[in-house]
């Protein structure tokens, strides 16, 4: 009843047609929803996440094939397409943090179907580097990480993990550029938190999967057993 009254004193506009929300304690209308551009369960490769929409069934990519990820599976919710982008853009720059209750479902539906989330041990989220938080006041994967893992019912520990140095802007950087931009730029924080557990990391946008890969690879230096990574959105040139 106080979320309607809420809801009658300040409605709620869909954060993609800014009409009011059907959907309660939610901003993405259900029309807006069903054309959202989600990752399908089937035809993904099983290490990397990566969907070929050609294809009905697992496979191997072949940059996971040569590359061989730090992460033991990756997966992402959503494409890198306009509407997505653009919540995600007004997430991260915007303040607009009351989209984390979208955000988480979309995550743990993602979770749920690609992962045994029985095994989950802790979720953590990537870390942002000390200029973009003060930046923006906070770091955006904190806001997925920890809803997410209150809806899969194991803990979040903050801060588990440290970006070190100052690396470039991965957006602007080519796929072996990447690689390198990241090396030896993350610290784990709690290693006696992740030791011996499987750790899944929570990250906004996978693109070549380079930082989820170093990332995973300290984790494991610190005594992970394995590393799962999932992200809200997937580049769609990778």
């Amino acid at each position: 009843m106080i979320s309607r009254l809420l809801d009658f004193i300040w409605p709620r506009e869909c954060e993609v047609c800014h009409r009011p929300v059907d959907r309660p304690g939610r901003y993405v209308c259900s029309e807006c929803l069903m054309r959202l551009p989600f990752i399908p369960t089937e035809g993904c490769c099983r290490k990397c996440g990566r969907d070929v929409p050609e294809l009905d069934r697992e496979f191997r990519c072949q940059n996971c094939r040569e590359s061989r990820p730090g992460f033991d599976r990756a997966a992402s919710a959503l494409r890198f397409a306009v509407d997505a982008r653009e919540m995600l853009v007004a997430f991260k720059s915007k303040n607009h943090l009351w989209l984390r209750n979208d955000f988480a479902d979309w995550l743990e539906a993602t979770a749920r179907a690609r992962f045994l989330v029985e095994e989950i041990d802790l979720v953590v989220a990537m870390p942002s580097t000390w200029k973009r938080r003060y930046d923006r006041g906070y770091n955006q994967c904190d806001y997925l990480a920890a809803p997410l893992a209150k809806r899969l019912g194991v803990a979040f520990v903050k801060r588990a993990i440290k970006r070190t140095g100052n690396p470039k802007r991965q957006s602007t950087l080519s796929e072996e550029e990447r690689k390198e931009n990241v090396k030896g730029t993350f610290l784990v924080r709690k290693p006696a938190a992740v030791a011996g557990k499987t750790v899944m990391v929570v990250d906004d946008v996978m693109t070549t999967g380079a930082t989820l890969s170093e990332c995973a690879k300290a984790l494991k230096v610190a005594g992970a057993k394995r590393v799962w990574c999932i992200s809200l959105l997937r580049s769609l040139g990778n």
